[in-house]
């Protein structure tokens, strides 16, 4: 074991340190941490010419396998091999807790220092007995070992490089590692840990940031009963429409591609797409009926019901009318009171005569409120409420619905976004907007919006034919929303090109398996699809 080094060998010295610092700019831009690490023990192997090496990882008391190679052997595991490092552990302590200083990645932990042996064979002081064990087995010889520390900017030890078997880059024999060779490593060693360290930083501020994002869509889903998982749905769908669209090989769209950093940032848009719905009434989020307010007040309206029947039953006591007009007045009584009961329940399209029938009803009956004062059985209110053409808000309720985009592009554009999050509020921000600029809330046409941004406005809509969770009907099936969803591109609400991947790549089955009740999922016969073109041959 080399305590203190000789003077450095600077022959052949320069023309690694520039390719040392090439490496430095190689771990700065790597975001995989697997990646991260095979580049580090890669690079490590390269600028000492080491036959093999292992990169371990502190995790508690004890030092992970993470990448493992040997070139002599043909040994390639972890990292991006997908190949899975079988060996144990090396513990830290040994059972009484006493320090392992017998094992050198271990004593390299403890003592904080490199440890640099010309040959195991020869070395005292280190059980090599499992190394040795290893060659007998291979057939190989393990002798120069090179084990740098690596740490972070907090002097912390969080990883260790192990090198094995120096070679000379003339002839190819197993050599000591020299000491320009072991300033290197520890140069290296320095980097990769600033590198790992700031991306594992990295990793656990976007891990928190996602975590916040949950956190404000768990509170908007959890406003209604009705809608809750949207907010989840929606982003999900939208990457099954963008990856499809990036697998396709075919269409208008055939050369969108998206990098993994695109990718993470229509994630983040579509977790975000409607975080302005934080601040939305509760009671306007969770109007299930069409007369609910806090509650619903078709219960008002079933006493009094009550109060003309009991009126009726009265007259008839009193010989004002007969028993058997009594009869039909009270059938007739309860179906207005059974069509008020099913139309407050809203739907997808009320009739002209439904709407009449509700008018005429308000007027056919009167009652006296606490005042004494004769009143109209309906009050405006409620016959405006009850005369909703489709679900169950009124036309201000659903501006103030409508309202939660202007919100989300506002909080969402008065955040700092970092380079690659900057579009975030033009996808997030798009997906109520028309192909014909129809929409809102600014009126874009297609050729204002990104691809992803239309993505998000096919997935919001899909989700919302399909949801199950709605209380004025039911989730359509796959060819009730695929013959919806067609239309719209005939009328120009939906990207065509995208409804057509949408189509191609069967993404709708694949959404379907995951968020749909098998009852929903019926056989779909394309050629009856509104708006369907088959994909152009190859």
């Amino acid at each position: 074991m080399n305590e203190r080094l000789p003077a450095l060998d600077h022959s052949g010295l320069t023309d690694r340190l520039e390719q040392l610092l090439g490496i430095g700019v190689a771990l700065s831009r790597e975001r995989d941490i697997n990646k991260l690490l095979e580049i580090i023990l890669l690079a490590a192997k390269d600028v000492t010419n080491a036959d093999g090496g292992t990169l371990y990882r502190m995790d508690g008391k004890v030092l992970k396998f993470a990448i493992v190679r040997n070139d002599s052997l043909g040994i390639a595991m972890g990292g991006t091999t997908g190949v899975e490092i079988p060996f144990y552990p090396i513990q830290l302590f040994l059972e009484g807790g006493e320090k392992n200083t017998k094992m050198v990645a271990a004593y390299a932990v403890h003592s904080s220092k490199s440890v640099n042996i010309a040959d195991a064979y020869t070395e005292e002081g280190f059980d090599f007995s499992g190394t040795k064990a290893f060659d007998k087995k291979t057939g190989y010889g393990s002798h120069s070992f090179l084990t740098v520390p690596m740490k972070n900017h907090e002097n912390e030890i969080i990883g260790v490089l192990q090198l094995i078997n120096a070679k000379n880059r003339v002839t190819g024999e197993v050599q000591p590692f020299s000491a320009s060779e072991q300033y290197l490593a520890e140069s290296l060693a320095s980097q990769a840990a600033i590198a790992l360290t700031n991306r594992l930083l990295i990793n656990h501020l976007e891990a928190l940031f996602e975590s916040f994002i949950s956190l404000i869509n768990a509170a908007i889903d959890d406003k209604s009963p009705y809608t809750g998982g949207h907010c989840n749905r929606v982003p999900e769908l939208t990457m099954m429409l963008a990856d499809a669209v990036t697998k396709t090989r075919v269409g208008p769209l055939k050369d969108f591609k998206m990098t993994e950093r695109d990718r993470y940032e229509l994630r983040i848009a579509g977790l975000l797409h409607d975080c302005g719905k934080i601040t939305t009434p509760v009671h306007v989020v969770d109007k299930a009926t069409k007369l609910e307010t806090i509650y619903d007040r078709i219960a008002l309206v079933d006493t009094r019901f009550e109060v003309v029947k009991r009126d009726l039953q009265i007259a008839e006591l009193r010989g004002f009318i007969t028993e058997i007009e009594l009869a039909a007045q009270l059938k007739q009584v309860e179906d207005d009171r059974a069509f008020l009961r099913h139309t407050n329940i809203g739907g997808e399209f009320m009739r002209d005569e439904d709407v009449a029938r509700v008018r005429q009803i308000s007027t056919s009956y009167k009652w006296t409120d606490a005042s004494g004062n004769d009143c109209d059985f309906l009050s405006e209110d409620e016959v405006k409420n009850l005369t909703i053409r489709a679900g169950t808000l009124t036309t201000e309720e659903r501006q103030v619905i409508n309202h939660h985009i202007d919100l989300t592009i506002d909080m969402l554009e008065a955040l700092p976004w970092p380079k690659h999050l900057t579009n975030v509020p033009e996808y997030a921000g798009g997906h109520h907007e028309r192909m014909d600029g129809k929409g809102y809330p600014r009126g874009l046409t297609r050729e204002q919006m990104s691809v992803q941004a239309r993505c998000m406005g096919i997935a919001d809509i899909f989700e919302a034919l399909t949801a199950k969770d709605r209380p004025y009907k039911k989730g359509k099936t796959l060819t009730e929303s695929l013959s919806i969803l067609g239309k719209m591109k005939l009328g120009q609400h939906v990207d065509p090109d995208l409804f057509d991947v949408f189509v191609w790549e069967r993404v709708y089955e694949t959404y379907a398996k995951q968020y749909m009740s098998p009852e929903q999922i019926d056989d779909v016969d394309l050629s009856k699809i509104p708006g369907y073109v088959p994909p152009p041959a190859h």
